[in-house]
């Protein structure tokens, strides 16, 4: 859907920069997962503002699709979801503080429980509040970031037996290499994750209902990691989560970023564009500015290697990318105050700049470009229907 007078009475939108979330193409995503698991189910993760999507929205619109579970990484995201009317379970997966856990509490959330003392902790403010708490146990099968060591988990699951404020509604472990070609390394995580998990068989005790650790890559390329739920990240978004990664589902990008022609200038031979003077032309060009810069999100670093769509066509960025706006050489073709740029994302000619080459211009991976578009962009939700409108 082009952007129009419309769009800003309808949306409230009023800068031309601005984010078109496909609520069909996150819909098919999320069911081309969800039929690839079976019977797993899929928990969407909604940290970082949904991927840069939009945390509130997004999760309207997975709840709406019948998600069991949401998973964000803060508290605070917890919270911020609960003040919006969100009543799914919402499993915060980010280690905690002690004075955090009554607010975990009063607001329903699913606390992660990493260690005996967190457990201990979490378990004594229930008592106290008169409370049960929700609580998934963190296992450190090789991330080494939170989590009790795979080899000392016993006395985590022993303890987790005697508290009787703490209902344990599941168990997880997260990969740190499950997106890469080879996959001895995820392999290893897995069999220890399972070797943990053969403490509730042995002492003839049913296993926690929700036993997860599958992120975007293992959802791929480890179906063994499944279990009875996985945690869909960056693939639910419809971008995949590195470029060796087997594609075994089909996936499409969310997000586009746009914005639009705000300035035409003719600039002469040998006049540098920018600040730095890092670009100039030895003949006459046509360059147009567009307001979108790195206070948005569009890194810096990204000067002299990004490209933008106008009118159909790619066009390279020029001199260095300023805070609130960028320049684009055109060299002679035309452009106009208020044409279409498109950042990231499919133009109505089918020219497309993909995720993963802001990735690559910026030196990153296609997480950071994603949750890096600051929340100053107003994120437009769209469907398929309205798209072709």
């Amino acid at each position: 859907m082009a952007f129009n007078e419309a769009t800003i009475s309808n949306n409230g939108i009023v800068r031309p920069t601005y984010i078109e979330v496909n609520l069909t193409r996150l819909t098919e995503n999320y069911r081309a997962i969800e039929q690839a698991v079976a019977p797993a189910t899929v928990m969407p993760i909604l940290k970082a503002n949904a991927y840069g999507h939009g945390l509130v929205e997004v999760a309207r619109h997975v709840v709406s699709l019948g998600t069991p579970y949401l998973g964000v990484a803060f508290l605070e995201e917890g919270i911020l979801l609960r003040e919006a009317g969100i009543t799914a379970p919402i499993l915060v997966l980010g280690g905690i503080i002690g004075n955090q856990v009554p607010l975990f509490l009063k607001h329903d959330l699913t606390l992660t429980a990493s260690s005996i003392e967190k457990l201990t902790q979490i378990n004594e403010a229930a008592a106290q509040m008169g409370v049960q708490a929700r609580v998934h146990l963190k296992i450190d099968t090789g991330m080494e970031r939170i989590g009790v060591h795979y080899y000392n988990a016993d006395s985590l699951l022993e303890a987790a037996l005697n508290c009787d404020h703490c209902l344990v509604e599941g168990i997880y472990s997260h990969f740190a290499n499950a997106d890469t070609a080879v996959l001895r390394s995820a392999q290893i995580q897995l069999d220890r994750f399972n070797q943990v998990l053969s403490f509730y068989e042995s002492r003839g005790l049913p296993p926690p209902p929700l036993r997860h650790m599958a992120n975007s890559g293992a959802i791929l390329q480890l179906p063994g990691s499944h279990f009875d739920m996985v945690r869909a990240g960056i693939l639910l978004y419809g971008v995949y989560p590195a470029a060796d990664v087997a594609k075994t589902i089909a996936v499409r990008p969310v997000l586009s970023w746009k914005s639009r022609v705000v300035y035409f200038k003719v600039v002469q031979p040998d006049h540098p564009v920018s600040y730095g003077s890092t670009w100039q032309s030895d003949h006459m060009v046509r360059v147009v500015t567009v307001p979108v810069g790195y206070g948005d999100g569009y890194f810096r670093r990204m000067s002299g290697q990004a490209q933008v769509i106008i009118r159909g066509k790619r066009y390279p960025v020029i001199g260095r990318i300023c805070m609130d706006q960028l320049m684009v050489n055109i060299e002679w073709d035309s452009a106009y105050n208020n044409d279409d740029v498109v950042l990231l994302g499919e133009s109505d000619s089918g020219e497309t700049i993909r995720c993963e080459e802001l990735a690559g211009w910026a030196g990153t991976i296609p997480y950071e470009v994603l949750t890096n578009i600051n929340t100053r962009v107003s994120r437009l939700y769209i469907t398929e229907k309205e798209k072709g409108a």
